[in-house]
């Protein structure tokens, strides 16, 4: 997401062009593990959003007729919020749940608090909240990997409501360890089709590429990828107990599995509900990693990273405040 404050005058179209092109690697391994449910998913999402964008621009007579305007809706966010969360849904969850999801996203994460610039928290994460509180069964729903649908069975499968393949359905990686309480971890490798195909850990590779190419074109800051991921390393290795059943995951396990690094270079970095200065971006990003941390090991949820991320927009006023503090405090040294 882009670096620059919303209350300075910029153009957000370039840099929401570039998060969109470095979300194809990841897309293009979700794909390629889980078949078409992620393509479908991806236009159900967009679709949702931009429909929901144009109703509201419509309504207030903002839409403008441009060719750019059109396919952007305006400043992008839309899009790439509707992406974001696409991506972090279960490929062929049911088209309610994508369809209505989004449209939480947009209508209450963003339109709600008076549009781009202005919300509190994450949209493309407030959806997806939405959608696990209030779908918990459907947002389990998770392929075993390499099994994905061909189009005309994952077109039924989304819309049809058809039923998946005994066997097709399973426990995510990081459920998976949760959960465990007999088998040490290399057993959980040797019999969970999950950790075999170690689908989590391309996926993680994928965007973490993507987030380099972010860096690289300076459309993030280092601050809250490198406090997310450097948190979450350093929580992971004091709190590893070994490989035995009773194990929390390595620091490397962390890293790679579970939406990771799209958190960390996509989601957290996201610039209107999170912190403008780099100290507090730093800080930010720390909580998240300590929070996602704190969530898979000991909370409810396997994977954590809308509910850390969001926890931690509600602490961006007084990130912003230590910050500002911190910064009259050097001055007058």
């Amino acid at each position: 997401m882009p670096i620059t404050r919303p209350d300075l005058a910029f153009d957000p179209r370039p840099s929401m062009q570039w998060v969109l092109l470095a979300c194809v690697p990841g897309a293009l391994v979700l794909s390629w593990q889980f078949g078409w449910g992620t393509v479908l998913q991806l236009l159900l999402g967009v679709a949702t959003a931009l429909t929901c964008e144009a109703w509201v621009r419509r309504r207030t007579g903002s839409l403008s007729p441009t060719l750019a305007d059109v396919a952007l809706l305006g400043d992008g966010s839309a899009l790439v919020s509707a992406v974001l969360l696409a991506l972090a849904l279960p490929p062929y969850a049911p088209w309610w749940l994508s369809v209505s999801a989004a449209a939480f996203a947009h209508l209450v994460g963003k339109t709600l608090f008076g549009g781009f610039g202005k919300n509190p928290f994450n949209p493309a994460m407030l959806g997806y909240a939405f959608a696990l509180l209030a779908f918990p069964v459907q947002m389990s729903q998770w392929p075993t990997p390499g099994s994905g649908q061909g189009l005309m069975a994952g077109l039924q499968q989304v819309f049809a409501g058809q039923p998946a393949i005994d066997g097709w359905s399973q426990a995510t990686v990081l459920d998976s360890l949760k959960h465990n309480d007999r088998l040490t971890v290399d057993e959980l490798f040797a019999r969970n089709p999950a950790f075999a195909h170690w689908s989590a850990g391309w996926v993680n590779l994928a965007f973490l590429l993507g987030g380099l190419l972010l860096l690289k074109q300076k459309v993030i800051r280092w601050h809250t990828p490198v406090g997310v991921l450097g948190a979450l390393v350093v929580a992971s290795l004091l709190c590893w107990n070994g490989s035995g059943s009773d194990s929390n995951g390595s620091p490397f396990f962390h890293l790679f599995s579970g939406a990771t690094m799209l958190g960390a270079f996509f989601i957290a970095t996201e610039p209107v509900s999170g912190p403008g200065s780099d100290r507090a971006r730093l800080l930010f990003g720390i909580g998240v990693g300590l929070w996602l941390y704190a969530i898979r090991t000991w909370g409810g949820y396997a994977d954590g990273v809308a509910f850390a991320v969001l926890g931690m927009n509600l602490l961006v006023p007084l990130l912003e405040r230590h910050a500002a503090r911190r910064l009259e405090k050097m001055a007058h040294e």
